[in-house]
């Protein structure tokens, strides 16, 4: 088990319900960046999407670049770069040139591409993606470690390249997994994290694959074949939840905006890794909590959903990232990842632990130390009165 569980955000992000003005929206981008940095949260990861008309940030480094000046602590990853839709060379600088202007808060995340309809609108085969995310990772991985590299791939061609800068810091980086073995296969091969998406999803993917086994089996046995020991605090969990005071305010929350997600998700993305199901508003709220994809409640919830996830991983992971969604309005969705901030944390994090220890200590030492307490008042009574009676005598 690893010792203190991390915390942060996985965001792509949903804006919905559409009909939102888009450039608003991504104003509060940054403001929801600015609401985590201020309650403590550890990381927030970036996605890149370019179609499907909720989705809108096209290119994580950049929002990167523009937030993290406006930030003090958080960690900020790429969440993720779609590799296969770029030449490595350009990412590798690009992400260096990040790394030194962050100084060392920018993590890179990578994956395949979420959104075939992305892949369509540059001429790529969805059914090609992921082996062009092995081919180019090892291209990236030997560029980031300062390699000269020559390859001829169907996407491009590079001639003795290099990056001519070298990174700021021994930066992060993962990559992410949803149900197949492509990710932990690739972090196991170069020494990487691992961004396991469909960390809730085992009950909706086929055959009722434990997502969190196949994960974690294959980063270990490659990792192994590569001489690399996989690290558990280098593992991230993603799901969804939205917390309220009480499970019956939270649900009434939710009333604003699980449905246009839900029509999002079953009609529109074109990413069809797992089938959400209902059709009716408390359709929708019960299958998010009876599947145990996601938690709609109160804090207590989303304990007991992370403690039940720390037991089927095995061992332990070292951070769980909170996939976000605007299932309610945004006062509410803020004071969610507040309330996670407040009480979640700490029952993961041991800050609590100090606290218990010293006010069970204060009641065990009450007794005896309230009677030495009231014997020193009784004795500061009774010396002025001696004293009084003498000068008076």
């Amino acid at each position: 088990m690893t010792d203190r569980l991390r915390f942060g955000v996985f965001h792509a992000p949903f804006h919905l319900p559409m009909g939102q003005n888009p450039h608003l929206a991504l104003k509060r981008d940054v403001e929801f960046i600015q609401h985590l940095d201020r309650f403590g949260f550890d990381e927030a990861w970036i996605g890149e999407h370019h179609s499907c008309g909720a989705e809108l940030i096209a290119d994580p480094m950049t929002f990167i670049a523009n937030v993290a000046p406006k930030t003090t602590s958080i960690k900020l990853g790429t969440g993720v770069v779609s590799l296969p839709y770029h030449n490595p060379l350009w990412i590798a600088d690009q992400f260096i040139l990040l790394d030194h202007l962050t100084e060392g808060r920018a993590m890179l995340g990578l994956g395949p591409g979420s959104l075939t309809t992305d892949a369509h609108m540059i001429g790529l085969n969805p059914l090609e993606l992921r082996n062009a995310l092995e081919e180019d990772v090892d291209v990236l991985m030997r560029l980031l470690r300062g390699e000269k590299v020559s390859i001829t791939t169907d996407r491009y061609t590079l001639q003795d390249a290099v990056c001519e800068l070298r990174p700021y810091s021994d930066f992060e980086w993962a990559v992410a997994a949803i149900a197949s073995p492509t990710g932990p296969r690739l972090a196991g091969k170069w020494g990487g994290g691992l961004l396991s998406i469909g960390a809730t999803l085992s009950a909706l993917v086929p055959d009722g694959v434990d997502t969190l086994a196949l994960h974690w089996d294959v980063m270990e046995e490659v990792s192994a074949q590569n001489g690399h020991v996989a690290d558990r605090s280098d593992w991230r969990l993603v799901g969804p939840m939205h917390v309220a005071e009480t499970r019956e305010k939270a649900r009434e929350q939710v009333r604003h905006g699980i449905d246009a997600w839900f029509e999002y998700v079953q009609d529109v993305q074109a990413a069809a890794h797992f089938q959400v199901a209902g059709k009716t508003t408390d359709e929708r709220i019960d299958f998010i909590i009876n599947s145990g994809v996601g938690v709609i409640g109160s804090p207590q919830d989303a304990i007991e959903q992370l403690a039940k996830l720390q037991a089927q991983s095995a061992g332990g992971f070292g951070a769980y990232l909170l996939m976000t969604h605007e299932w309610a309005n945004w006062p509410d969705t803020i004071r969610s990842h507040e309330l996670i901030a407040e009480y979640v944390f700490p029952e993961f994090q041991g800050s609590l632990d100090s606290l218990k220890a010293s006010a069970q200590w204060a009641k065990d030492s009450r007794a005896g130390l309230a009677d030495a307490q009231l014997r020193s008042v009784q004795n500061a009574v009774d010396k002025h009165a001696a004293e009084r009676k003498a000068r008076q005598g």
